[in-house]
């Protein structure tokens, strides 16, 4: 049996009589009678017998009749759900956000379930590098890092946006600093300076490259890829770090006092999304790329 016959015994059964279903399915009577038959000699057993003018489910015609009503709702149940998946109006959005966050995230979600309300999500925070691994592993569909960094040829990249860097000190260790000055990277290299990253990521490639380029020498302590504790380190005047913008808008109550640097040149960090080259997005990613891109 298939669903179209599962189909033809409903109405059959609704319609009480062969020829009153072929009307409703707009078929000749012939046919359904054929079906119908075919059905009883594939079941090896009587489904409907007749009762004056109309057809009378037997025992095993009402089991089939509860099953089948069953099986037909699950099927239209399946086509419409996948339906809405392929338009992107239902399944998941997997993301990956890099461990320094994207600030607008939030917001771009509450955006993202007003046009979607069926969406559920998978977010995964990660260094760049990972998040990357990730996309390869199909672990996330799309990720936003922080660039640069070495994709290979398998990685779409989107760039989305450059922010500055500022360096963020102790609220009270700094109270004497002129409000929002902008400051060199020369007159940072005697601080106590702890990067928000780890060797060969974006970030911290970005801030010792930036040194290098003026051959400055910076007071570098460590390195702190959580960011949280980092923060929590410079609230105690502990460290100095160099962080980009978005850090400033995730920890805006933090008792930190932030100047932009801006000599000799504006320091900036990249920000990119990415997915892989070769994967057919699913449209649900589609449409998140769609969302925040327009």
């Amino acid at each position: 049996m298939d669903i179209r016959q599962l189909r033809y015994f409903i109405a059959i059964v609704e319609e009480g009589t062969v020829s009153a279903a072929a009307k409703r399915l707009h078929l000749s009577q012939p046919p359904l009678s054929q079906q119908l038959k075919a059905m009883e000699e594939e079941l090896r057993t009587e489904l409907m017998e007749r009762s004056g003018k109309y057809l009378k489910l037997t025992a095993a015609g009402k089991k089939l009749y509860e099953y089948a009503l069953q099986m037909v709702e699950l099927m239209e149940e399946a086509a419409f759900e996948v339906k809405e998946v392929g338009q992107g109006s239902s399944g998941t959005l997997s993301i990956g956000v890099n461990t320094l966050s994207v600030a607008e995230l939030p917001n771009l979600l509450h955006r993202f379930r007003e046009g979607y309300p069926k969406a559920a999500y998978h977010i995964q925070q990660n260094e760049s590098a990972r998040l990357c691994q990730l996309v390869r592993e199909r672990a996330v569909e799309l990720a936003f890092i922080r660039l640069p960094l070495e994709l290979g040829d398998d990685l779409a990249v989107r760039h989305l946006y450059s922010e500055p860097f500022y360096v963020v000190t102790s609220a009270e260790a700094s109270k004497s600093a002129p409000l929002d000055a902008g400051l060199s990277l020369a007159e940072l290299q005697d601080i106590p300076l702890m990067l928000p990253s780890t060797p060969g990521l974006g970030v911290h490639y970005l801030i010792r490259q930036a040194f290098s380029e003026l051959h400055l020498q910076p007071n570098i302590v460590g390195e702190c890829s959580d960011i949280s504790l980092l923060i929590r380190l410079v609230e105690s005047g502990f460290c100095s770090a160099i962080v980009p913008e978005t850090l400033l808008k995730v920890h805006d109550r933090a008792a930190i006092r932030a100047n932009k640097i801006t000599s000799p040149t504006e320091m900036v960090s990249p920000v990119g999304l990415v997915w892989l080259k070769n994967r057919r997005l699913s449209a649900m990613a589609e449409n998140f790329i769609h969302l925040y891109t327009t």
